[in-house]
């Protein structure tokens, strides 16, 4: 039975068609290619819906993120297979497995490079996949469940890096992994054990190592694969993707549908090699950082979290502990959470930044954010000094519970701020994330590279000659 539609069967002469060609064997009967050709397709139709609305199609409405996240996993899949080959999970074997892999493999550097750059970016994509989806609206019902998968598939993400940074057992990943784990330590009741079980000991040691490389290896992926089969899954279920809008524009338009096939996925195939090439050619250029091997007796100066983290470490410098590590962190995801719930007006769906207002706003949210986050890093380190002007009150008090009620007095402050200038309450909601995703991406920033020896404020070009 032939197809209908001359759009959705590309002949040989196509670039989809010669990949089709491609999969299927010559020297087979064409009722066998066509059989071929008939699985590839449902393939294809098991991830997409049949027809796309043509305004999906548009890179500037989903910047290709989703696909490029699932993409850059199966590189990381690829690739951690085979790294595991050539790999030892103990102290004593760990680091020369990476001095062989990098000497003695064929492509094993490059295999290294490609699987380091590919996790790093993944975070990324990862978090700005999260945030088009918020910028856009795409959160709400009867997106809202899919939303929660979104966050839990970034926090597993997260975790991949994480687990994945200590195998190397060099000096970076040693004391990184130990900053970032005395983290935990601050969580009431249940802190010190977690530590301890997620270490294997009082300390980053070989339990560590085969922690870490199990949950990286076994546990994470398994998670991931199941949450992305559900998150793909309900993206068809939910009505697929968001459409693209214009502010005030009636919802009652009617909009032109085309094929998946060949439409949506010869972008995708031409966006997939696009990225996969650039990729490539920096893991080509651009070697995964590598110290001397893990020395426990020996810590650098500063001893940072890995860069993620390091938005986290910025926020101890300031807060008390429990303030910095559970309830700000706690308090974000809660929140993140919950906007599908606050924010459930679906009649801006689609909508960059909710309106032309909204747009405005989201411009001046991350100004301010530019601008007062810099500004209060420098008070409170060099004028606010809580514990010094009430000696006789606890740390809690003076480095945690003061400071967190000035900073929600100054959120106040702020929605006020953007009440006055007439914003709705899904427009102010957007302000205040767009404030403090820009003003943790500040504190990153920060972290990463103005805090110098002692995690001391410096200038990176000022620093004396052997520092670093």
């Amino acid at each position: 039975m032939k197809p209908t539609n001359p759009a959705a069967d590309p002949g040989p002469s196509t670039f989809l068609g010669r990949v089709r060609a491609s999969l299927a064997p010559t020297g087979l009967p064409s009722d066998d290619r066509g059989r071929m050709r008939l699985v590839v397709d449902s393939l294809v139709l098991h991830l997409h819906p049949t027809k796309v609305n043509t305004r999906s199609l548009s890179l500037t409405y989903t910047w290709g993120l989703g696909g490029l996240s699932a993409m850059l996993v199966m590189i990381l899949a690829f690739t951690g297979i085979l790294l595991t080959n050539n790999y030892t999970p103990s102290p004593a074997e760990a680091y020369q497995s990476i001095l062989n892999l990098r000497a003695n493999v064929w492509f094993g550097d490059l295999l290294r490079n490609l699987h380091h750059w590919a996790a790093n970016l993944l975070v990324l994509v990862a978090a700005l996949h999260l945030l088009r989806v918020f910028f856009t609206g795409a959160f709400r019902p009867p997106r809202a469940l899919n939303w929660l998968m979104g966050l839990a598939l970034l926090l597993l993400v997260v975790a991949a890096n994480f687990t994945g940074y200590l195998l190397p057992w060099d000096q970076l990943a040693y004391w990184a992994i130990t900053v970032a784990t005395s983290l935990l330590t601050y969580i009431p009741l249940i802190g010190a054990a977690l530590s301890r079980t997620l270490l294997g000991g009082p300390e980053v040691g070989a339990a560590t190592l085969r922690n870490f490389y199990s949950l990286h290896i076994g546990v994470i992926p398994a998670s991931m694969i199941l949450l992305m089969s559900f998150h793909f899954w309900r993206v068809r279920k939910d009505g697929d993707l968001s459409v693209p809008r214009q502010p005030d524009e009636p919802l009652t338009v009617k909009l032109e549908k085309v094929t998946t096939i060949p439409f949506l996925v010869r972008r995708e195939l031409a966006f997939a090699l696009i990225w996969l090439a650039l990729l490539v050619t920096w893991s080509m250029w651009v070697s995964a950082p590598l110290e001397g091997i893990a020395n426990p007796q020996v810590s650098p100066n500063p001893a940072k979290a890995a860069w993620y983290f390091l938005g986290l470490q910025e926020l101890l410098l300031h807060f008390h502990p429990l303030v910095a590590a559970l309830l700000i962190p706690g308090a974000a995801l809660l929140g993140l959470a919950a906007l599908p719930f606050a924010d459930y007006r679906v009649e801006s769906t689609g909508i960059y930044f909710r309106s032309r207002r909204g747009r405005d706003l989201a411009v001046l949210a991350t100004g301010l954010a530019l601008l007062i986050t810099p500004i209060w890093v420098l008070l409170d380190e060099f004028v606010v000094k809580w514990s010094e002007w009430f000696p006789a009150w606890p740390t809690l008090i003076t480095t945690g519970l003061l400071p967190l009620a000035a900073l929600i007095l100054g959120l106040l402050i702020l929605d006020e701020f953007y009440n006055h200038l007439g914003a709705n309450t899904e427009e102010r909601i957007l302000a205040l994330v767009i404030f403090l995703t820009a003003a943790f991406i500040v504190l990153t920033a920060i972290g990463i590279f103005f805090r110098g020896p002692g995690m001391g404020l410096f200038w990176p070009w000022a620093m004396p000659a052997g520092h670093g």
